[in-house]
């Protein structure tokens, strides 16, 4: 009834968002790199992951109801709300005699699987080629099991992923086996919404075996990630949505074409990396700077630009690259004018905070050498979400993103420390320090960072020390690296060019730019009230206010 064939290899078909479809109605002899020869027969799989949503949900979900309910696709849904997960008493005792000899003996894989065979935890079939697949698929699966979990196949979680393989293959796989022929159909399934560890396990099987496999996961999540290691079709649509419970009837509503024309438009606008982003889109992300070498002249010209105008701007995977500035002005022109207007020009600007009086932090005396010690993860760094959920942590009242923001920029500033070490300061120490003031803020630094909407206008901290008013202190600078890692400007105005940061922070990480003639004692100049007014003017006339 068969030919003799002895050998059965499946490999991934190269798809496209044009063929894919049509690649899947074919029969194995239609699609390409089929061949029978020697005994082996070699056939092209269709597995293809479809993340994400488009603008038209309605297209999307009706489409998903053909795929499994009109014979012309003939695709069996898997999903984690439809999977059978009964299983007799019988085969689960079995599996646990396979298990306890494992544990007593170490069994290799293949002896391992033999047993799984011997107590009839195997699907068999009646096409010889597909019977051996499926013991070679077991092997497969076990072997990526080894590899990827604790212990091989010591893991304690190997007898759920067993139970899993056997009640799935013998509920969903079985039936489709009684009708495969590999010289016509495989097997075609479907797998819809989320998914656990034993999921990830039993795909791979239905890939090993030979089946055609497609995924939809509303959400982006992709259940083959580190998985399937070939080359696999991907297609990503531009909305990502929870999974909603998979149709059981199609949707009789219809969009306009005006209305997917505007939600076309308004996702392209809104996506990552599109360049132009609504207000406050970018909240829920995480701002990382990326800090700016300027030119003195270029200093005050970049200041007054929104972050997505500036160079290398980026938004990506939930962050946000925001370039920023950091520098230093050391002495005075000998032009006092332009001196002046440049700098009442940007202290005058919406968001900016000039500050003429230091220290600004005031003198921590908390221990923190325990919460700092309790916040970090299992790679050895601070972990956001620990510092976030603590007793201790001052910020919680503050958007939620927000506070996302800074526990990152906490961790990223402790990761890799840019303040210099005290003479019998240890390395934690360092860190230890640094955690620590992150965690008193004062509240005009807080309320400069509430207003930064990281696509728009940075948030400037404006420090002017003529040294009459008190010394930058180490706390001090410990709270700017913070802000720099946060992606706010910071600009330090030193008239008689002395050490203030200096002192305390790696000078590699900011800009000096030195002027004509260092002062002492140079009073501020504040802005005159005709030209104050002119500047809070012109600013309205831009807002629209």
């Amino acid at each position: 009834m068969y030919p003799p064939l002895n050998q059965l290899n499946a490999h991934p078909l190269p798809l496209s968002v044009e063929n894919w479809q049509g690649m899947l109605k074919k029969s194995l002899p239609e699609r390409p790199n089929y061949s029978v020869e020697n005994g082996v027969i070699q056939i092209g799989q269709v597995i293809g992951k479809i993340l994400g949503l488009p603008i038209d949900t309605d297209e999307y979900y009706n489409q998903l109801f053909d795929f499994v309910h009109n014979p012309e696709w003939n695709l069996v849904l898997l999903s984690e709300e439809n999977l059978d997960k009964t299983i007799n008493n019988e085969h689960f005792q079995a599996i646990q005699r396979v298990i306890n000899l494992n544990n007593e003996q170490k069994l290799s894989i293949n002896r391992f699987t033999a047993f799984l065979d011997g107590e009839q935890l195997l699907l068999k079939s009646k096409v010889p080629i597909i019977h051996r697949k499926l013991r070679e698929a077991m092997i497969n699966t076990l072997e990526l099991f080894v590899k990827s979990e604790t212990n091989g196949l010591k893991n304690h979680e190997l007898r759920r992923v067993l139970v899993d393989l056997v009640k799935w293959s013998i509920n969903h796989l079985q039936p489709q086996l009684e009708i495969a022929d590999p010289q016509m159909a495989m097997p075609k399934f479907l797998w819809y919404g989320d998914f656990k560890k034993s999921h990830q396990y039993f795909l791979y099987y239905l890939v090993k075996l030979g089946c055609d496999l497609v995924i939809f996961h509303p959400e982006g999540c992709d259940i083959l990630t580190g998985i399937v290691t070939e080359e696999i079709f991907t297609y990503h649509y531009p909305k990502k949505e929870p999974a909603e419970p998979f149709p059981k009837e199609k949707r009789s509503r219809k969009t306009t074409i005006a209305y997917r024309a505007s939600k076309e438009i308004e996702t392209i606008l809104n996506q990552e990396g599109s360049g132009l982003y609504k207000p406050w889109q970018l909240r829920e992300y995480f701002p990382s700077s990326i800090t700016l070498k300027t030119t003195y002249d270029e200093l005050f010209i970049l200041s007054k630009e929104i972050a997505m105008i500036r160079p290398d701007f980026e938004v990506r995977n939930g962050e946000v690259k925001i370039p920023s500035i950091f520098a230093k002005i050391q002495g005075v022109s000998k032009n006092r004018k332009e001196y002046w207007d440049r700098l009442q020009s940007l202290s005058q600007l919406e968001h900016s905070l000039l500050l003429k009086k230091l220290p600004l932090t005031s003198p921590i005396t908390s221990d923190f050498r325990f919460h700092y010690r309790n916040a970090l993860g299992k790679d050895g760094m601070v972990n956001v979400e620990k510092v976030m959920q603590s007793h201790y942590w001052p910020y919680s009242f503050l958007a939620t993103g927000l506070q996302k923001g800074i526990a990152h920029a906490v961790r990223k500033i402790c990761e890799t420390p840019g303040l210099k070490p005290l003479s019998t300061e240890s390395s934690e120490e360092v860190k230890i320090f640094l955690f620590t003031q992150a965690m008193f803020m004062p509240k005009n630094i807080i309320q400069l960072m509430e207003k930064f909407d990281y696509s728009q206008h940075i948030p400037k901290l404006i420090i002017y020390n003529n040294e009459t008013t008190g010394m930058l202190s180490r706390s001090d600078a410990a709270l700017l690296l913070l802000l720099n890692q946060f992606g706010i400007d910071l600009i330090l105005y030193n008239p008689p060019g002395h050490n203030d940061i200096e002192n305390f922070v790696d000078e590699r990480l900011f800009d000096k730019h030195w002027l004509d003639e260092v002062v002492f004692d140079l009073e501020f100049k504040e802005p005159s009230l005709f030209k104050k007014g002119l500047i809070q003017g012109i600013l309205k006339n831009l807002r629209g206010d």
